[in-house]
């Protein structure tokens, strides 16, 4: 008989997250050359028609335009000052164009490079006596393929042939694996899970026309084309100070010439002036920065390796108040592990591992493995090299929840707890009272207790644990941080499931929990008027996942919870919820942050260039000029090469976003709206009067 080592694959494991290494790299490359060839194809006002402001702005560049063509045409000279604003309001209109011509581009990029490095499972397909390895996507309905121990099932099916043990936690949440048979309702298997034992033959039942992965590419590509309800709202904002500014420009122009000042008509502003001050006034950047926020959103999303199926559900997600995550394989690894033995009365630690060992030897699943393992490590203890007549092996079954071992007339089990309960009493023994208090001491711990007997008596408890995942407790905390509630979720007892909860800073605990429970208490939430988010793979999280209204699923779940979910995780990390909320709220914010720093920055311009422009046609205006500007024509040009420069300001802001805190998302923004906003005031104020003594210097203005 072979020792129980873990077999190795025969095919690659591909169920990676894929390598976005060539998208970042052509971010890199080719991304700014495109997006500076799509802003001037952007110029056309046909293109700009859904956003009035840009097209403003392109109109009144256009107007500066002709007018300095027509000095030209006429007296064959023009003003320097009318070349100076063409050229500034040109770039001005082309740095917004570039914003969004960016985002689009980057988005492109990750798209492109999803569809090159994207992983798939790879199958091994019987043609009569022949194997060939094909990529799962090349299965049709009919075709039978070979999976062998340790490998993963490639397709939904049905087994044809073999018997085998098979590890369901991506379907169930649960790592106790059963068994899966040719016959009967245990034929059935589901793309994503694992094969632990033996060697089964595999028909596959359907193939979808469209992956999952290929429909979330799509919708990074046309991520683009969307307008969430936030942007039609904030849009609206825009336009009404749009009217402002209108009203603002019409005031000064009518003071300027219709006002009995001064007889001085040399002194009056020139039309390029007034334009000039309406685009300063007008949130231009912000207008064409908006779908540009929410694009590079879905970017960063990507670069954490997370595809939704549209813009408006990651935005969304920042109103998340409550996100359920289950146990298995979530906040847990998944796989159980023995740590330790505790031998009852009588028994040294020595007889227990032995016996445990041997009634393990037919465990091929995790946990049988790990005792086996445990059993060599700490008590150097072998397995013996016993003739098939010596011995009777008991593989375990899910149904029996044992595994054990007939040598030479002993009986030797180990198993569930319950399970070697009932296997002692059948068998005349009697359970030590204290039995139950010791295992519910292990639970209690978050482990699972596994007993071990020998005929009718309970030799002791093995104590299983599976292990918290890495950092998990840091993302809890940082959960907490923003005001979200997280509820475990588990099928465990409810005294392993708190005991776990308290390991990670969890306060809420779902345990026992079925695909009706889940169900249920996301509509209690919901009912509540909260936004609830859920992270599952398996079947039995679908009717969850849908109801939820964000569902997460993994890369390597069942078809249905991937049909039922609106984000995959491609490094099947489920943690990566937190992100989720983080970047839906980080979008929000950062769209609200530069709308306040772009009409509070029109305003600072404003209040700037308006008393420079009329303190030749009334002096008293001339104490408002507290940032001593040379000259009215100084003033405008100072401000509109602001206006310009503090587009290429935005547009990076836009693209990489506010930078973001694990706070409550009211704190959250009250903060960042006082910081654009005192940004707002200072950056256009140092940078107008900077730009005024460069352009005295240089004899410009």
């Amino acid at each position: 008989m072979g020792s129980a080592q873990q077999t190795e694959p025969a095919v690659p494991e591909n169920f990676a997250a894929p390598d976005l290494t060539p998208s970042v790299k052509s971010v890199r490359a080719g991304v700014l050359g495109r997006a500076a060839r799509d802003s001037f194809l952007k110029l056309n006002p046909f293109g700009l028609l859904r956003s009035p402001v840009l097209l403003v702005a392109e109109c009144g560049a256009l107007v500066v335009s002709l007018i300095l063509v027509h000095d030209l045409w006429i007296s064959g000279w023009a003003r320097l000052f009318d070349a100076q604003i063409a050229i500034w309001l040109w770039l001005t209109v082309l740095f917004t164009n570039f914003g969004e011509a960016v985002a689009r581009a980057r988005n492109k990029a990750r798209a492109d490079g999803l569809r090159k490095s994207r992983s798939e499972l790879l199958a091994r397909r019987a043609n009569g006596s022949k194997i060939q390895v094909v990529p799962s996507s090349k299965l049709r309905a009919g075709d039978v393929v070979v999976v062998e121990a340790g490998e993963l099932i490639p397709v939904d099916g049905e087994i044809i042939e073999g018997v085998a043990t098979v590890d369901e936690s991506v379907i169930t949440g649960e790592s106790a694996p059963v068994i899966r048979a040719s016959e009967g309702a245990l034929s059935a298997v589901t793309r994503g899970t694992r094969v632990l034992s033996d060697r089964v033959k595999i028909r596959v039942l359907a193939t979808p026309s469209q992956t999952f992965l290929d429909r979330m590419i799509a919708a990074v590509e046309s991520s683009g084309q969307q307008q969430t309800g936030a942007e039609v709202a904030l849009q609206s904002i825009i336009a009404t100070a749009s009217v402002f500014g209108f009203l603002i420009v019409a005031c000064v122009f009518a003071f300027s010439r219709f006002g009995v000042l001064t007889t001085a008509p040399h002194a009056k502003p020139s039309i390029s002036s007034f334009i000039a001050l309406l685009i300063c006034l007008l949130p231009t950047a912000i207008a064409g920065l908006l779908p540009a926020v929410g694009i590079a959103g879905i970017t960063r999303l990507v670069e954490h390796k997370v595809l939704a199926v549209s813009r408006k559900i990651v935005e969304s997600a920042r109103d998340v108040k409550v996100v359920l995550l289950d146990k298995t394989g979530t906040i847990t690894i998944g796989n159980r592990e023995a740590v330790g033995l505790l031998p009852f009365e009588g028994v040294t630690e020595q007889q227990l591992a032995e016996v445990a060992l041997l009634a393990s030897i037919g465990d091929e699943t995790v946990e049988g493995r790990s005792i086996l393992s445990l059993a060599q490590r700490l008590y150097r203890i072998r397995v013996a090299d016993f003739t098939t007549a010596e011995v009777r092996l008991i593989p375990f079954s899910a149904f029996t929840r044992m595994s054990g071992v007939d040598i030479q007339g002993r009986v030797l089990r180990k198993g569930a707890a319950e399970a070697i309960r009932n296997f002692v009493q059948q068998a005349g023994g009697s359970v030590p009272a204290w039995f139950q208090e010791t295992a519910d001491g292990i639970a209690r711990t978050g482990g699972t207790p596994l007993a071990v007997a020998e005929g009718n008596r309970i030799l002791g408890l093995i104590h299983l644990k599976d292990s918290v995942k890495p950092g998990i407790k840091e993302h809890m905390a940082r959960l907490r941080s923003m005001g979200v509630r997280a509820v475990l979720i588990t099928g465990d007892n409810p005294v392993t499931a708190q005991a776990i909860a308290q390991e990670i800073g969890m306060e809420e605990v779902l345990p026992q929990a079925t695909p009706a429970d889940k169900l249920t208490h996301i509509k209690r939430e919901q009912a509540q008027r909260l936004m609830v988010a859920m992270t599952g793979d398996g079947i039995n999280d679908a009717p969850a996942l849908a109801q939820a209204d964000i569902g997460l699923v993994m890369e390597n779940g069942t078809t249905a919870a991937k049909d039922a979910g609106n984000m995959v995780g491609l490094d099947n990390d489920p943690a990566k919820i937190v992100d989720v909320v983080a970047i839906g709220r980080q979008i929000w914010v950062t769209r609200i942050a530069l709308l306040v720093f772009s009409l509070t920055a029109g305003l600072v311009q404003c209040a700037v260039i308006v008393p420079a422009m009329l303190s030749a046609l009334h002096p008293a205006l001339a104490r408002f000029n507290f940032l001593h500007l040379r000259n009215a024509e100084s003033a405008v040009l100072a401000a509109t090469m602001c206006n310009a420069i503090l587009s290429l300001f935005l547009l990076r802001a836009a693209l990489r976003g506010v930078f973001y805190r694990p706070l409550p998302v009211a704190t959250f923004l009250r903060h960042n709206v006082i910081v654009y906003a005192v940004a707002a005031i200072l950056i256009p104020l140092a940078l107008m009067w900077g730009l005024d003594r460069l352009l005295g210097l240089f004899h410009l203005a």
